[in-house]
């Protein structure tokens, strides 16, 4: 097992996937399903071997691959992982299964080549999180912008080309800052050392000037800052989540936005500290405004999908809110909000999609008294939306909880203000569900003359085939039926991690310690 390529195995199994489904032109749509959910699972019991062989007592990377690609220039296939990027990787193949079985009766057009776009993805994600040379690193990160833009562009909703082509734009405008810095950073080691290497371990350990530093963290910064996405950087994220097919929003928030995330933790603060001190204040200002600011956006939608696409907005900044606190609570409370944002979020979306494609339609004024007929629906719903708001003993819970605690020690203001946000939280949460499964009676229509109602109707979309007001008839519940064996199949493993993680968050933190122990050392980092 020790000599076994793990994680080219797990990397490469959904591309392995996508060439079989790419080469059997007339593959029929069910073969394609299959042939994805064969080669998405098996990455994911690739992740899991992972795990079993990974020494949760070393701090370093594990399970390291290693080829000459072109050592003249320093670009080599060097793979590997840590206590960093090992949950994030499992989070990934996860994601993955789920979306492909979410997607199954979802999409009937063009299937086999949603699954090549999907499993392209899973490809790239995968990558990104495994890759140890900062040449492959760069590689993987643009082979996720394409198959995303492509699957909101074809398979979303009805303003699906204009959210496809800002998420490209803006995503590829931080590519292209990042390649600046990797160049940057390429010839400035080559300068010290004589030595041409992209290896993002090697390239850790020198010696870069103060001036240097900033320049050069700050295109890695805003690369990264796009896609977690910080404000004021994050207007191409509503638009993504509301026109993206629903495994397209469950991808997007369970694994895109953790790979700004995971860039901040593996780049910036390593190889640029004395600059990640000197922004960090600049950061934490723009945490707590996105941290509001997120949460009072999510509490005046309408739309399901808005409510939750701006709730993002507000809890991805608890995650720079963390890292940039320089202490174990903010480092562990980021990890967690990572891993719980993408169980909780991606369970919302897979939510929604539920309840669209049964009653045509997003809008919170439309649907009501869900619980009558669909129980299950509702019971999940119930437990994903107190995660969402941080009920102690889920998930949500955790991370916040110690993101908050460390702003306390370094920035008390910061703290006190991101603690009364989840107040807000609580608000709109709550709102939405009391008004999406409670409030209606069954068959009851809603009040022609509240205003609310007016308002939507009259800001509703046009009818469009797939949009996400192309049915404005208010819904009888009585005529919804509750979640298939398929759908829980998707959320049950969801709600499981989400509650594990909350009731025992202890085995996950043990996993992550020897690597954050050491990332922390050159700050001071305390509390391990």
């Amino acid at each position: 097992m020790d000599s076994l390529p793990i994680l080219s195995l797990m990397t490469y199994s959904p591309l392995a996937g996508a060439l079989v489904i790419l080469l059997w032109v007339n593959a029929p749509a069910n073969a394609a399903r299959w042939i994805a959910l064969v080669a998405a699972s098996a990455s994911l019991v690739f992740s899991l071997i992972m795990l079993a062989m990974f020494d949760r007592g070393e701090s370093g990377m594990q399970l390291t691959e290693s080829f000459r690609w072109l050592p003249d220039v320093g670009i080599e296939y060097q793979l590997g992982v840590d206590g960093i990027s090992l949950p994030l990787i499992i989070l990934t193949t996860l994601l993955v299964v789920i979306s492909i079985i979410a997607s199954w009766d979802a999409i009937q057009t063009r299937v086999r080549e949603y699954m090549i776009v999907m499993l392209l993805l899973a490809t790239g994600m995968i990558g990104v999180f495994v890759s140890l040379n900062l040449f492959l690193f760069y590689i993987f990160w643009e082979v996720v912008l394409i198959p995303m833009a492509l699957m909101i562009g074809i398979w979303g909703s009805a303003n699906r080309i204009y959210a496809a082509v800002k998420f490209f734009l803006y995503t590829l405008a931080g590519s292209l800052l990042m390649l600046v810095a990797i160049v940057a950073t390429y010839q400035s080691y080559f300068e010290q050392t004589g030595e041409r290497t992209l290896n993002v371990l090697q390239l850790t350990q020198g010696d870069y000037s103060t001036d240097f530093q900033m320049w050069v963290f700050l295109a890695f910064f805003l690369a990264f800052a796009i896609k977690i996405p910080l404000w004021p950087f994050h207007t191409w994220l509503p638009d993504a989540h509301v026109e993206a097919p629903t495994a397209g929003s469950v991808l997007l928030a369970g694994v895109l936005l953790k790979m700004g995330g995971y860039g901040l933790i593996r780049f910036n603060l390593p190889m640029f500290p004395d600059a990640s001190e000197a922004f960090a204040p600049l950061i934490v200002v723009l945490s707590v405004i996105a941290i509001i600011y997120g949460a009072f956006v999510a509490l005046v939608q309408t739309d399901l999908k808005k409510l939750v696409a701006y709730s993002s907005v507000s809890h991805m900044g608890f995650v720079t809110l963390g890292i940039f606190a320089f202490n174990a609570q903010g480092m562990y409370g980021a990890m967690i909000v990572m891993i719980s944002h993408g169980l909780v979020t991606g369970a919302l979306f897979l939510l929604v999609g539920v309840v669209y494609h049964r009653a045509h339609t997003r809008l919170i004024e439309k649907l009501g008294g869900l619980a009558t007929n669909m129980p299950i629906y509702a019971s999940f719903f119930g437990l994903f939306m107190l995660a969402s708001l941080g009920l102690p003993g889920l998930s949500g819970f955790v991370g916040e909880f110690l993101a908050i605690l460390a702003a306390f020690r370094e920035y008390q203001l910061a703290g006190i203000i991101s603690m009364a946000v989840v107040i807000l939280s609580a608000w709109y949460m709550m709102w939405m569900f009391q008004r999406v499964v409670w409030q209606r009676a069954p068959g009851e229509p809603p009040d022609p003359d509240d205003p609310e109602l007016k308002l939507a109707n009259g800001d509703a979309p046009p009818t469009v085939a797939g949009g996400s007001g192309d049915h404005h008839e208010d819904v009888d519940p009585r005529t919804l039926t509750d979640v298939n064996a398929k759908e829980i199949l998707t959320l049950a493993p969801l709600a499981a991690l989400t509650i594990w993680i909350g009731v025992q968050p202890g085995p996950f933190m043990d996993l992550m310690r020897p690597a954050l122990e050491a990332l922390l050392q050159p700050f001071g980092g305390t509390g391990f």
